[in-house]
């Protein structure tokens, strides 16, 4: 993925500048002494010197995946995926300083002008992507002391940018499994304190259900809707329809209910449920 990230940032560079019939090499070599002793030509040089997560965009939690295949009695999910910051190092090199500087500057600029990388430039495993790749340019928080890389570098200081890149990187699986129609609470006591009931008192446990169903069509191949409210009537519990129509309920006794569903027309779809329900679903065929 990298590989693809330093192939996107060329391909950024060659378009915007623009660059023709070779007259410019862009390098993402690491600019030791030897390496500068040898260029030939006019060079653009972004030295990948770290990589590290963003804990800013830090989000470890599982994500429900869009149900492509329309079974709505299976789920997939899969954890969210890391962001990495990759912090290059940009800088010019020419025979003549002037050369350098204003080889830089039309670098800068075309990137400048791109604080999110365009999609048409991306690369590889790039272009599927999760979210925006963002770029920041010339951040004062980065490369505060660049003598200390140039000098571990063995090369004479120069001007250098830096320039930080925040991409997904997601080493996660998807995990299939069915859909939790139905779940119960009973709170209790442990084992020692129902032993003391004798001193405390006997409560009685209350057992709660929560519900979960989906909305979707009774003609066709039963296409989920979303955006459609759905209620239990008479017990103020009321939730929408997500984008695969599917819902959630709760907390609810045992007993048994009406489950309401406002149709995008304003009309309204009850059906008589049993809560739990015994091996039956909550979906609501429209």
């Amino acid at each position: 993925m990298i590989a693809d990230l330093d192939e996107s940032i060329r391909e950024l560079l060659k378009a915007e500048m623009p660059i023709k019939n070779g007259e410019i090499d862009i390098a993402f070599d690491q600019p030791k002494r030897e390496w500068s002793a040898r260029l030939s030509k006019p060079t653009i040089n972004l030295f990948l010197y770290d990589i590290r997560e963003n804990p800013t965009l830090r989000h470890h939690e599982w994500e429900r995946l869009t149900n492509n295949g329309g079974n709505g009695d299976i789920a997939h999910l899969k954890r969210s995926p890391y962001r990495v910051d990759c912090a290059y190092i940009i800088t010019a090199w020419a025979a003549d300083p002037e050369d350098e500087h204003r080889l830089l500057s039309r670098c800068l600029m075309s990137l400048f002008r791109n604080p999110v990388l365009p999609k048409e430039i991306l690369a590889g495993s790039l272009v599927h992507q999760p979210f925006e790749i963002q770029a920041f340019l010339a951040q004062n928080d980065k490369l505060r002391n660049p003598a200390e890389l140039w000098s571990a570098m063995d090369n004479e200081m120069r001007p250098s940018v830096p320039y930080v890149i925040t991409i997904a990187l997601d080493p996660w699986t998807a995990v299939s499994g069915p859909v939790v129609k139905t779940l119960i609470l009973k709170p209790g006591q442990s084992p020692y304190r129902r032993y003391n009931r004798r001193i405390e008192g006997d409560h009685a446990d209350a057992t709660m259900t929560f519900i979960g169903g989906t909305v979707r069509k009774k003609s066709g191949d039963g296409e989920p809707i979303p955006g459609i409210d759905v209620a239990v009537k008479g017990t103020g519990r009321v939730a929408r329809t997500d984008f695969e129509g599917q819902f959630v309920l709760g907390s609810l006794p045992e007993g048994e209910y009406t489950l309401m569903a406002w149709m995008l027309d304003g009309k309204v779809k009850e059906s008589e449920i049993e809560v739990p329900s015994n091996g039956k679903n909550y979906d609501v065929l429209v």
